[in-house]
């Protein structure tokens, strides 16, 4: 399944790429053991998370997440533990609550947004921006804490307005102890940069 998913999102330019999903496979893993959790569903949930992420897909077909797992020979049964983790994965708006059901849920969402705070969730942040086509910063664009899915999904706004719509509140939604351990450092960094962000965007530093 890894050597499947690395040839398909080798190129993926948008900071959704294979190494995001072999770095949130590997935390998924790590925090897996510490929870005791069933590791054949955390590591097909988490390496196929992406998949049908909404941001990419062609939701007018049938589920690629769903093939992919029947070529292998999945049986039905895991299939819906696996798509039903994916399904409540992703962050959809801060006023929209997205806690899976399972401890495996849990841990896959804890890893995947692991990676989108800290420096790499910064890196991906302005990657996903570029891919966008989205500006850098606008101070005359406050940010939105978005009231359901439809209104995130319709968001365009400016890169720095994603860090106060997604990646400051990621710390206190963390599932696990592992999680809430490791996003405490990385919230931190992300704090530390946005005050240099603006200290040089007002040619204080």
């Amino acid at each position: 399944m890894a050597r499947i998913l690395e040839s398909e999102f080798r190129n993926e330019s948008s900071g959704h790429d294979w190494w995001h999903i072999y770095r949130v496979w590997n935390l998924a893993k790590r925090i897996a053991v510490k929870e005791n959790a069933e590791l054949y569903i955390v590591e097909l949930a988490s390496l196929l998370h992406d998949v049908d992420d909404w941001k990419f897909a062609d939701h007018n077909g049938p589920s690629k997440t769903i093939k992919l797992l029947e070529s292998v020979g999945v049986d039905n049964e895991t299939i819906e533990l696996v798509t039903e983790i994916i399904s409540s994965v992703s962050f959809k708006g801060a006023g929209v609550e997205t806690i899976p059901q399972t401890i495996e849920g849990k841990i896959v969402q804890d890893a995947d947004r692991l990676d989108a705070i800290g420096a790499i969730g910064i890196a991906r942040t302005f990657a996903y921006g570029g891919f966008k086509g989205r500006n850098i910063y606008n101070p005359d664009v406050e940010p939105i804490l978005h009231s359901s899915f439809d209104d995130y999904k319709k968001s365009a706004s400016h890169t720095i307005n994603h860090f106060y719509e997604k990646l400051l509140l990621l710390r206190d939604r963390m599932n696990t102890q592992t999680g809430k351990e490791l996003a405490a450092k990385r919230h931190l960094f992300m704090e530390t940069y946005l005050e240099q962000f603006y200290s040089e965007w007002n040619a204080n530093s």
